[in-house]
C-alpha cells in the first residue's frame, strides 16, 4: 500500500526550524473557476482542512488560516484552526496574509504563504523556503522553482516562468516562453512553484506599494518586489509538490490521486 500523502505526518521536531516563523494559509469563497474552493469536500475532510493539517506538521510558531469568509472561518475553527478575519476588499492572498501580520504584530519573524489550494504540499518545502531566508541576510522573499519538462510546459502562459542568477537570486518571473532559444537545446528557466517566505518587514514594504506596470501586465504580483528593489532567492525544490486545485477537473484529479493511493 502506498502512504498517503495527505494522511502521512513527518516528525515534527527540527531543531534547524527553532528560530520563529509563521505559516499563513489565505483562503477565499470567491473562486471563480471552483466557488467555495476551501471547504469543498476531498476524502472526508475539506480542502482547507487537508492543507491546515499539513502545516500543522511542520515546526511553525502558529499556523493561521486568514479569510473573508465567516464560513470558511466556522468550518476552519471547528477543526481547531488558529483564524483571522481579513478584509474582503484584498485583491490578493499576499494583501491577506500581510493583513495577518499587522493584526500579529509580526515585525521581525518569517512568514511563509502556503497556498490554501495545496493539499498535498510537502512539508520539505516550507522548510526549504525557511532555511532560504535564514541563510541569506540579503534575501527579502524566498520561493521555489522545478525544471521545466517539455516544450508544452514551457509555452503555456498558466506556467509562470522564473530566471535565477547563479547566486540564485530572481532575475525575471514571466508567463512568456524564455529565454529566446536561438540555438536548440534545453530549458534554462524553470518552472515557479507559488510558495513564498518573507521576512516581515519586506512583506509589510511590498503590500505598502502599487501594482506596477509589468505586475499588471503578467498578473504576476511578484514582479512588484522586483520592481521596488527587493530580492527574492530561488532554490529548485527538494520534493516537487503535484498541482494545486484551481478547477472541477483538479479537484477530480486529486480525488482520483487519493483512491490510487488508497488501493
Amino acid at each position: 500500500m502506498r502512504r498517503c500523502l495527505l494522511c502521512c505526518r513527518l516528525p515534527t521536531h527540527n531543531s534547524e526550524m527553532a528560530e520563529h516563523f509563521h505559516i499563513v494559509i489565505p483562503a477565499r469563497m470567491a473562486s471563480t473557476r471552483l466557488p467555495g474552493k476551501p471547504v469543498t469536500l476531498l476524502d472526508d475532510k475539506t480542502l482547507i482542512e487537508h492543507v491546515w493539517r499539513r502545516a500543522i506538521a511542520v515546526d511553525a510558531t502558529s499556523v493561521v488560516i486568514a479569510t473573508d469568509s465567516p464560513q470558511v472561518a466556522d468550518v476552519a475553527s471547528g477543526f481547531g484552526a488558529d483564524v483571522a478575519m481579513t478584509d474582503p476588499a484584498h485583491q490578493s492572498g499576499t494583501d491577506r496574509v500581510a493583513e495577518v501580520a499587522r493584526q500579529r504584530d509580526w515585525q521581525d519573524d518569517l512568514v511563509i504563504n502556503v497556498q490554501g489550494d495545496e493539499p498535498f504540499i510537502p512539508l520539505s518545502a516550507i522548510r526549504q523556503v525557511v532555511t532560504l531566508l535564514r541563510d541569506d541576510a540579503t534575501a527579502d522573499i524566498a520561493t521555489l522553482s522545478a525544471p521545466i519538462s517539455d516544450d508544452n510546459q514551457w509555452q503555456d502562459p498558466n506556467c509562470v516562468k522564473v530566471i535565477s542568477d547563479r547566486a540564485g537570486r530572481a532575475l525575471v518571473f514571466t508567463r512568456a516562453p524564455v529565454p529566446y532559444r536561438r540555438h536548440n537545446g534545453g530549458h534554462p528557466a524553470q518552472r515557479h512553484i507559488g510558495i513564498y517566505g518573507y521576512k516581515a518587514a519586506s512583506l509589510h514594504a511590498l503590500v505598502a506599494e502599487p501594482p506596477c506596470a509589468l505586475e499588471l501586465t503578467e498578473s504576476l504580483e511578484q514582479l512588484r518586489a522586483l520592481w521596488i528593489g527587493q530580492t527574492i532567492v530561488v532554490a529548485e525544490a527538494v520534493d516537487v509538490p503535484p498541482p494545486g486545485i484551481d478547477t472541477p477537473a483538479d479537484l477530480a484529479a486529486a480525488r482520483a490521486l487519493l483512491s490510487e493511493q488508497a488501493t
